[in-house]
Formats: structure tokens, sequence, C-alpha cells
């Protein structure tokens, strides 16, 4: 099931706790994607001070990408984090396919259908923990609600159901099947249609998970009421029979600065740049551009005479360290030439979170997924929304028109038209050197100001997470 030692980096494996028979302890099962694994490592993080030995599941591969990319805080603090690696069956990963129908990443299904093989060794390790541990709080991500079923015949273990995404996609799901009432107070812009965010093989994955919601204990949302406290109070109204508790943002808040030998090459180039000067411009780990996307983005930053941090990578693989090699893109002849001092392109993994928090970053081109959502609202950092697949063309209307921290660099309307590069370089003038940008901008730092309060004593999030500890610990 799962071996008991740590190793060099890379090869963390679970490491077996012991502790008393009064004690509660947390199982997190994360679905197996960077940004679904990125979340429940952090809420992880935010646990372990309480007291409360924390294990985090899943194959040896997904666990060892989650560790990997450890970033915000000291990776050696995951070391109190129990890690267990469970077998699946092999499962095929396949490169990405640029030139796709849709932008969402279809090749990373075989992953996901593998996951719902662990459903077997974590009820058995469900089992065992739970003969020696007064209660077992099981956080599992809403999308792999099947893999935790055998938890309601076990007494002492309770589920709570994690949603990684923004509460306001989850409010647009039930106000669109309630026929979209009129609610007072709240207002709705124009919203995307769901057409193009996921594949049928995908939502019968999904339907198949919502049957065992049912018998969850609580949600538990990666989000705070000082930024979407109305979808957080509807969605309490209509489920008012389960506790809802919006923790977040659970990455962290303040990047401890590193010494020079431990940074990133691009943090030595932000130091040198003017406050609020620099774009950066990332599309999360599940984007795959063409060749001529990939062209027409080189030229709009170029042409934009901004200083700009572009990450050009391909979308993960199922099996991110499938042995190989990674594509790289081709870019203009002589862009990267032409673009020295102004812009790097950085084509690995890069510290998303210290480059948001960097006082030299004035925007952020992003495909809005949530965590991106979350870290840059967090930092103050304005975005200018391009999104591709699943929740992003909803977060994009979040950002945009509900909290107004950014715009819609492309409507999901046109998500099958190239971008070209005047929309590109338009885009960034717009954000980076406009009285609109500026305002975006002030209003980002506002609300930065708003989640950081909310940490604080007293504050709304500081007092949802010590409400949540005190009902597990009851």
């Amino acid at each position: 099931m799962a071996s008991s030692h740590q190793s060099s980096p890379g090869k963390i494996r679970s490491s077996s706790s012991r502790f008393d028979e009064h004690q509660v302890v947390v199982v997190m099962v994360p679905f197996p994607a960077q940004g679904h694994l990125n979340q429940l490592m952090h809420l992880s993080r935010v646990i372990l001070p309480h007291n409360i030995p924390v294990h985090y599941v899943g194959t040896a591969t997904h666990n060892r990408q989650a560790t990997l990319r450890v970033q915000g805080w000291d990776p050696n603090s995951i070391s109190n984090i129990h890690f267990h690696d469970f077998e699946v069956p092999p499962f095929a990963s396949p490169p990405p396919n640029p030139n796709a129908d849709t932008k969402f990443p279809s090749h990373m299904i075989p992953s996901f259908e593998a996951s719902s093989h662990l459903r077997s060794p974590l009820a058995a390790f469900l089992r065992s923990l739970s003969s020696v541990a007064r209660r077992v709080i099981v956080i599992h991500d809403s999308i792999l609600a099947s893999v935790v079923q055998d938890a309601k015949n076990i007494a002492n273990v309770e589920r709570y159901t994690f949603h990684s995404c923004s509460a306001f996609m989850i409010f647009l799901h039930f106000w669109e099947n309630m026929g979209k009432p009129q609610l007072e107070g709240l207002h709705i812009p124009q919203l995307p249609s769901l057409e193009g965010c996921f594949p049928t093989q995908f939502m019968d994955f999904i339907t198949e998970q919502s049957e065992f919601f049912e018998f969850t204990d609580g949600h538990i949302y990666n989000t705070s009421r000082a930024i979407e406290s109305p979808y957080m109070e509807f969605m309490e109204n209509i489920i008012n029979n389960k506790k809802h508790w919006a923790l977040g943002p659970f990455n962290p808040l303040t990047i401890e600065k590193k010494s020079s030998k431990g940074r990133h090459f691009v943090m030595e180039w932000l130091d040198r740049q003017e406050p609020k000067s620099v774009i950066y411009v990332s599309f999360g780990s599940t984007t795959t551009f063409t060749e001529e996307q990939i062209e027409q983005i080189a030229n709009g930053l170029e042409q934009s005479k901004h200083k700009f941090i572009w990450v050009l990578r391909d979308a993960d693989k199922g099996d991110i360290f499938d042995g190989d090699k990674v594509k790289e893109h081709g870019l203009p002849n002589g862009f990267e030439k032409r673009v020295e001092g102004m812009g790097l392109v950085v084509r690995d993994w890069a510290p998303q979170l210290e480059i948001l928090s960097h006082p030299s970053t004035g925007g952020f081109m992003s495909h809005c997924g949530w965590n991106s959502c979350l870290e840059s609202m967090s930092m103050g950092v304005p975005i200018a929304a391009w999104p591709m697949h699943s929740d992003q063309p909803r977060n994009s209307v979040l950002i945009a028109e509900v909290v107004k921290v950014g715009l819609l660099l492309k409507d999901w309307a046109q998500r099958d038209e190239l971008v070209t590069t005047s929309v590109i370089e338009n885009a960034v003038r717009r954000l980076m050197e406009t009285k609109e940008g500026d305002e975006m901008r002030e209003r980002a730092m506002n609300l930065k100001k708003s989640i950081h309060k909310s940490m604080d004593e007293g504050g709304v999030s500081r007092t949802e997470m010590e409400s949540f500890i005190a009902h597990i610990t009851r």
C-alpha cells in the first residue's frame, strides 16, 4: 500500500505516523491534476499548525508532482505531511495535442480515470486509521467523491467535499438549475456558455461523482468571503442541511524572499525593473498552443513595448515524469534577441507566487484557472483574462465583471478564433498604461488588503478556519 520512508527529493514516499487514540487525523484525497493537487497541498500546510496529523494520498507519480512543485513556502515544511503512494493500473500518458478541437486537456483523461482505482486501497487505509484515531477527517476533491464512498460505512470517519473552483462557479450551477430566478441585491452579468468547457467523456466522469455527494458531512471552498460572500450565502441557504466553510485563499499571502542561491533567475531580473512595470504571461499547466498562436503572442508582446515574463511550456502529461522529451516551442526568428532586456521567456516551471508578489509585477495575462485567480487577487495584481476550458470562462467573468480586477482579453464566444497580434498588444497596453488599467490595479490592491485583513485575528477567513478546526476536533 505505502512505504514508510522519505528519501532524496523526487522520491518522497509515505511516512507512517503514530498518534494516541484521542487524536483527530486528516486524510487529503486530491484529484490528479496540478491545480487540484496544489490546493490540497496548501490546505495540508494550513491545518498542520493545529497539531493535527495530515495524510496526503494518491499515486506515487502525483504525490511526487505535488511535492516537487511546492512554492511560496519552505519545501522542507512538507516533511510533516504523511504521503501515501497507492497503486493504480498503468495508464496511458499521451502528449498534449495543440490542434485538438478544444483546449481541454483530454490527453490527461486516462490518468483521471485511473484515479478511480484508489477506492480499494483508500478504504483499507481509512479502516486502519479508524482503529487507532478518535476521528478520521477525509477531505476529498469533489471530482473524486466515488473514491471515498466506503467512508460512510466506518463509524468514526467523516467526509468533507472540497471544491477546487470558485464559489461563483458553483453558485451559477445551482442558479441555472433553478431556472435563473431574480435574486435581490445580486447582479449576475452576461455569462459565457458552458459549451466547449468540458468534453462529454469528462462530464460523464463528473456525473458519476455527484451521486455520492449526499453522504458528505460538509463543504470546503478555497475562497474568502472577502471575495465571494454573496455566493457563499446563497449556497448556505439552498444547501442548508450541510455546513459550508470558505477557508481560503490557501496559498501563502506573504512570500519569503529566498537567498540569491535558491532564487529562480527571473527573480533577479525582476529586481532590476521599475515598480508595476512587468506583465507576467502564463496559461497554467494544462494549456498547449499552436505554433501560429505562439507567434501572435510573441509579436503582440514585442509590439506592446512593455516588460514581460512569458512562461512558454507544453501542457502537463498525465504523468509529468514520463521520459519523453517535452516539445520546445519555436519562436519568431530573432525574437529573444530583439526583446533582450525587455522580456524573458521561461521554458520550465516558474515560481508564480514569487513573481506575482514582486513589486515590479503590474499585470498578469492568465487562463484564469482558480489557483491563478486567487494568487493574483491575494497579491493585488490585475488580470488580462484569456480562458481556455473548464471553469475558466466563468472565472474570467468574476474577475472582469464582478470584482472588476481585470479585463477580458478573449471573449468565450470567439474561443475557436486565433487571437491576433493586435488584440494581444492592445490588451497589454490597456492593462499596463491606461487610466483604466491603473484603476484595475487600485481595485486589485484594495481587494488584496481585504483578503489579508480577513486572515488577521478576528478576520472572517481566520474565524472560519477556527470554526472548521473546532468542528473537526470537537
